[in-house]
């Protein structure tokens, strides 16, 4: 595939409603999408790491590690859904906003 058939693939695929948004509401609308990816990534990390931990300590029960394997998994999921609906809001915009880190960050 040359690039002008790739281009015209990418161009395809993206969401329509993005593209056809102002770029000052699609900013926006990435700022928020980044910051909620943000949020997402500390959530699945913080299963992640009692998942882990579970995982090493005998007196937890093996019903309690699936359910936070489980979880972890559907979390993955989620972040996975959400990232792509970001990289179509970027690929939209032109450009990755910057977004500064939260206070609790």
């Amino acid at each position: 595939m040359n690039d002008a058939e790739s281009s015209e693939t990418d161009k395809s695929e993206r969401d329509p409603r993005f593209c056809s948004m102002p770029k000052e509401a699609l900013e926006e609308l990435a700022v928020s999408a980044i910051q909620e990816h943000r949020r997402l990534l500390a959530a699945d990390e913080a299963v992640y790491e009692e998942w882990t931990r579970a995982s090493g300590d005998p007196s937890v029960s093996s019903d309690v590690l699936a359910n936070l394997q489980d979880e972890y998994i559907a979390r993955q999921k989620k972040s996975e859904a959400q990232q792509e609906e970001l990289s179509q809001i970027i690929d939209a915009l032109g450009y990755i906003p910057d977004v500064p880190l939260d206070d609790a960050n």
